[in-house]
C-alpha cells in the first residue's frame, strides 16, 4: 500500500500534519492564535531550516484568518473583516519608496470557476499606476498601483513565472502582491480562510501541478502571497477521513479534486473580501464606502 502523502498549500495545515506526528511544539516553527474586531487568525512563522523541513514550508511569516462570517453574510462583519485583513496584510508587505509601485498579480484560470480567484480579484483592485504618472497633484491620496492577469500557460503558452519576471523587469516596481486560488486538506475551510505570507508561492503545488516558484528570488522584489482554499484533493479528504484502503486506491487512479456546489457565489464573495483589502491595504486613508465608489 502506498502511504498517502496530504497535500495542502496552508501553512497552518501542514503545521497541523506535523504536530500529529510529532506530539508538542515543533523545533523552527513559532505559532500563534489571536483575534481583532472579531475577526480570528492565526500567525506561523518558520523560523529556521529544521522547521521548514518539518513541515514543507518556506522560511517566513504566514496569517491564516477567518472569513467564514462573511459568506453567512454577517451584519457588519464585511467592513471589520477585510479591514483586519488588510491590517495582516500590511506587516507582510515591505514599505515601498516614494511613489513606489506595488505590482498585483492575480493568477489562476478565469474559466475554471476554483481556480478564479486571482482574476476575478484582480478586476476589483484599483489601477492607479497611471492616474499618479499622469495627474500626481490630483490624486496625492492614492498609491500607483498596476494590474495584471497572466493566465494560465495552458492558454497562453507562457509560464506565470516568467511573464510576471518580464513585467518586472520593465515596470520594476518595489514589491508584487500575488493571489491565488489554493487547495486545503480540510472541507471546512474552502472559501472561509484567508492565507497571506511573504515567501511567494508555487502555483498549483496544492494539487500535484507545481509551476515555476514565485518569490523574491525569482522576481528581485518582495513578493506577498495571498490566496484562498477552493479545493480538496480527494486523496488528502480519504486519508484525513481515515480510509487509508480507498485512498491508496485514489492515489493510483486518476486524480480527482473536491469543491463545494455553491463554488460560484463564494468564489465571487472571498474575490471581493480580497479585493478590498489589498485596496485598503495599499491606499492609506481610503474606507471601504470609499472603495465601493471607485470600483463601482
Amino acid at each position: 500500500m502506498h502511504k498517502v502523502q496530504q497535500r495542502t498549500d496552508l501553512a497552518m495545515e501542514a503545521r497541523e500534519l506535523a504536530v500529529g506526528v510529532r506530539a508538542g511544539d515543533i523545533d523552527g516553527v513559532k505559532y500563534e492564535e489571536d483575534e481583532i474586531q472579531g475577526v480570528k487568525y492565526q500567525k506561523l512563522t518558520v523560523e529556521n531550516e529544521n522547521g521548514q523541513k518539518t513541515i514543507g514550508k518556506p522560511i517566513g511569516t504566514y496569517y491564516t484568518a477567518e472569513i467564514a462570517s462573511v459568506l453567512r453574510r454577517e451584519s457588519e462583519t464585511f467592513n471589520d473583516t477585510v479591514s483586519v485583513l488588510a491590517s495582516l496584510l500590511k506587516d507582510l508587505l515591505d514599505k515601498p519608496k516614494d511613489d513606489g509601485c506595488t505590482l498585483v498579480v492575480g493568477l489562476g484560470n478565469r474559466d475554471i470557476t476554483p481556480d478564479n480567484i486571482g482574476p476575478r480579484c484582480a478586476e476589483s483592485v484599483l489601477v492607479t499606476r497611471h492616474l499618479k504618472k499622469h495627474a500626481p497633484q490630483d490624486f496625492l491620496f492614492l498609491s500607483p498601483v498596476a494590474v495584471i492577469s497572466p493566465g494560465v500557460m495552458g492558454s497562453s503558452g507562457i509560464e506565470s513565472a516568467d511573464y510576471i519576471k518580464w513585467v518586472c523587469d520593465n515596470l520594476k516596481p518595489d514589491r508584487v502582491v500575488i493571489v491565488d486560488a489554493l487547495a486545503a486538506r480540510s472541507l471546512d475551510r474552502l472559501c472561509r480562510t484567508v492565507q497571506m505570507t511573504d515567501t511567494g508561492i508555487t502555483p498549483g503545488s496544492g494539487v500535484g501541478n507545481s509551476r515555476s516558484a514565485i518569490n523574491s528570488q525569482t522576481l528581485g522584489v518582495p513578493v506577498v502571497a495571498v490566496g484562498v482554499p477552493t479545493v480538496v484533493d480527494i486523496r488528502s479528504l480519504l486519508a484525513d477521513m481515515g480510509n487509508a484502503e480507498t485512498s491508496g486506491k485514489a492515489l493510483e487512479s486518476n486524480d480527482m479534486i473536491v469543491t463545494p456546489r455553491n463554488i460560484d457565489s463564494e468564489v465571487v464573495c472571498a474575490s471581493r473580501v480580497v479585493a478590498y483589502a489589498i485596496n485598503l491595504a495599499l491606499h492609506d486613508g481610503l474606507s471601504v464606502e470609499d472603495i465601493d465608489m471607485l470600483v463601482g
